[in-house]
């Protein structure tokens, strides 16, 4: 019998074939350990799937591998399912990957991890780019499911903490498939709306399957590119969801995130009656100040005026005056106390005064006479008295009372007897006239 020798192609080909057309290699279920894991630009995984004793190289196309929650890592040990058949230009067998599931850590919480860590990289959790909560805000939007218990206490808390503010439902699917579609159409709605100044975008508690809605990328996007703030109220306090790191801020419970968006009416009423005894005390102060101010501007005021400046000038002219006055009549009294001494001095040297006594002054040609030396028989002498002049001419003269002429009472043409016991003493001058 003649030998056929086969090409390596035709082997390969036909151990393919017998790969591909064997049912029990149509959906094998493997699981083992990850190695040389390699994720191309195109979206397929490339990795070896190995145990303690040996290996298969795997390929998961983009198609499937887009569906994975998570993403596959050196060492990670994972559940798969594919379709094993032959890669012929290598000739080696493999395993077409169409589902993968990790091993020791749930799938849910790895896919979370790893949409928290890619929005976290596009910017999503920025914290410059969230948005104030309102104070008081006259509208609160809510997207929640009719029919739960979230809805409920949100009503009662907006009701009894601030019944001035309004409430409009946006009822949403808050569980399932269609869940995270419908929640991200409710906050575009509420956008477009443009009647409410806050959302509250949330659920009540429930397992992780059960709030996986809040986990989705359309959700984190709709809350990320909404205007209006947004409050995220999903699950319980120790529930955190994409949705918690996207919105504006997080609240531990509905409850909680109806008391984040509404102020409470009772400490509002205190604080108004506080604000309002400071705005009183501030107010009394200023008017107070105000009034200190008023009194200084008007002292300054008055200071400035022309009748009070003339006032003031007349006040400073009048004191002047007085001082002048006081000045003027100290030296009337000093000159008068001056001049009555110098009148004593000049009474007592003045020698008109002794006239008053009865002495006279003569004179001979404008010059005094104090000697009879100074007098000649004939001379014209002027004899000033008391009360007048006396003008004489000049008969005899004599000397320390000695006569030198005729007797006296010749002198005077008179009887003797008229001189009988009369003593002579100085100067006795005859014929005056």
């Amino acid at each position: 019998m003649e030998e056929r020798y086969l090409t390596v192609t035709a082997l390969t080909k036909y151990i393919k074939y017998k790969f591909d057309h064997d049912h029990n290699l149509e959906e094998v279920l493997l699981e083992g350990e990850v190695s040389n894991f390699k994720h191309n630009s195109r979206g397929h995984f490339y990795f070896t799937l190995k145990d303690e004793n040996a290996q298969i190289s795997a390929t998961m196309f983009q198609s499937y591998a887009k569906n994975v929650k998570f993403e596959p890592e050196d060492g990670m040990k994972v559940f798969v399912k594919g379709v094993v058949t032959v890669y012929e230009p290598s000739g080696t067998y493999q395993i077409n990957v169409r589902e993968m599931k990790s091993d020791g850590v749930g799938d849910l919480y790895l896919a979370y991890e790893k949409l928290k860590a890619e929005l976290e990289k596009e910017g999503l959790f920025d914290p410059n780019h969230k948005k104030p909560i309102p104070r008081f805000p006259k509208t609160i939007g809510v997207i929640t499911s009719p029919t739960g218990a979230a809805i409920r206490d949100i009503i009662n808390t907006v009701g009894r903490r601030y019944p001035l503010a309004h409430i409009i439902l946006y009822p949403a699917i808050v569980q399932g498939d269609d869940a995270k579609d419908n929640i991200a159409m409710q906050i575009k709605k509420a956008n477009l709306d443009g009647l409410a100044d806050v959302l509250i975008v949330g659920r009540g508690g429930g397992s992780i399957e059960d709030l996986w809605a809040f986990n989705e990328k359309v959700v984190a996007y709709a809350i990320y590119d909404s205007i209006i703030p947004i409050i995220s109220a999903v699950g319980h306090e120790i529930d955190f969801t994409i949705a918690d790191f996207v919105a504006d801020q997080r609240a531990a419970t509905p409850t909680a995130a109806a008391e984040i968006a509404t102020p409470n009416v009772l400490v509002l009423k205190e604080n108004i009656i506080s604000n309002v005894k400071q705005m009183e005390k501030r107010i009394r102060q200023m008017l107070y100040n105000k009034q200190l101010m008023m009194a200084q501007l008007d002292k300054r005021l008055e200071s400035r005026n022309p009748l009070s400046i003339l006032r003031h000038k007349e006040e400073l002219l009048e004191s002047d005056i007085e001082r002048l006055n006081m000045r003027i009549y100290r030296i009337l009294e000093s000159k008068k106390h001056q001049y009555e001494i110098l009148r004593r001095s000049l009474d007592s040297n003045n020698p008109l005064a002794i006239m008053d006594k009865g002495y006279s002054i003569s004179s001979v040609n404008d010059k005094i006479v104090t000697s009879v030396k100074d007098i000649k028989i004939d001379d014209t002498m002027t004899t000033k008295m008391k009360n007048g002049v006396v003008v004489s001419k000049v008969m005899e003269v004599l000397e320390n009372g000695k006569w030198e002429g005729n007797d006296i009472w010749r002198m005077y043409n008179c009887p003797r007897e008229y001189f009988k016991g009369f003593r002579t003493s100085g100067y006795l001058f005859r014929g005056f006239r």
